[in-house]
């Protein structure tokens, strides 16, 4: 986990209490995560999370935090942020919901129940891939707009950089999966993709189940903070390389991912174009994700508890995708 920004008990009592939310009870460091600073916070009113934003601006954070509100409103799962109820003496308004602390932005959302499911079985799966689809649909008619800052642009920007702490079989990999991706999106296919708002990382551990008596119920999705607009089967493909492939291999899981893809479609089919690209856009997602590791691995910035995660696996799920790639069974 990560703690940028120490948060004293005060100053989250303080900001609780102009939201509306109650004394504060209890705050404590949130495991996981490596891009914001995250306290859970106990009230005498309810559970929530406290986020401060380390990279993300002010001008940048509306998009994530009104897009939550949205989808929660279209009747997703998902914490919707808590708007300031009275001036907070930091410049915030009532009805804010992006806010100010320790000179950083700053959110409050409810704390979701359930807890994440490590070891998922086709029935998680499925679950994740219906939910996808009707946070695609559901996001259509989201008015704001803002680009997957970590999308293409950002693979071109930052490969150069991580370049000197690979060894050559890396180094020939990496560069010759971005100038096949730069080939993939000058194409008409991907150019005709279906796109929106997408949450672009959603991981095992950004998802939350009740798995109490019988099948699972999906309870939560969360951390929207790489959210951005793009190609839905962008974000099919980030999921489906965490979701549908062994962890120690990076080898696609047929039976997780037929699941995913089958409750996906019964919400939302695919385009000829999308059925194409599926391979190309799981290979994009392993890139994606390898870039951004070995970004945070060699690079990393100061925090009070840090944890980068493994660069290798992505490597090896780019690698297992490149190899064998796998589109729809049907």
């Amino acid at each position: 986990m990560a703690v940028y920004t120490e948060v004293s008990f005060d100053e989250a009592a303080a900001l609780l209490q102009s939201l509306g939310l109650g004394q504060l009870q209890n705050l404590s460091a949130c495991a996981g995560g490596i891009e914001n600073t995250n306290y859970f916070v106990d009230t005498d009113q309810g559970r929530y999370v406290l986020t401060l934003f380390e990279r993300l601006t002010f001008e940048q954070l509306p998009f994530y935090l009104h897009l939550m509100k949205h989808l929660a409103q279209h009747g997703i799962p998902v914490p919707e942020p808590h708007a300031i109820a009275v001036a907070d003496g930091a410049g915030g308004k009532p009805g804010d919901i992006l806010l100010r602390l320790k000179g950083k932005p700053a959110a409050v959302v409810n704390r979701l129940c359930g807890r994440s499911e490590l070891t998922p079985t086709p029935a998680h799966c499925a679950a994740v891939g219906e939910t996808l689809a009707r946070m695609h649909l559901a996001g259509r008619d989201f008015p704001r707009s803002q680009p997957n800052l970590r999308g293409l642009a950002w693979w071109n920007e930052t490969v150069p950089v991580v370049l000197s702490h690979l060894n050559e079989a890396q180094s020939r990999l990496i560069q010759s999966e971005l100038a096949y991706q730069n080939h993939v999106a000058a194409s008409s296919s991907w150019q005709a993709l279906p796109r929106g708002p997408i949450h672009a990382d959603l991981f095992r551990d950004n998802v939350m189940f009740d798995s109490q008596g019988g099948a699972p119920e999906l309870t939560g999705v969360f951390d929207f903070y790489f959210a951005g607009c793009d190609s839905f089967l962008f974000d099919i493909g980030v999921s489906l390389n965490d979701w549908c492939v062994e962890l120690a291999s990076g080898a696609h899981d047929a039976a997780r991912a037929d699941a995913f893809l089958a409750a996906y479609q019964g919400v939302r089919r695919l385009t000829p174009q999308e059925r194409t690209l599926l391979p190309a856009m799981q290979r994009a997602g392993a890139l994606r994700f390898w870039i951004s590791r070995l970004w945070d691995f060699h690079l990393p910035r100061e925090a009070a508890v840090l944890q980068a995660h493994d660069p290798g696996h992505f490597e090896r799920v780019l690698r297992e995708r490149v190899a064998h790639p796998h589109g729809l069974s049907r």
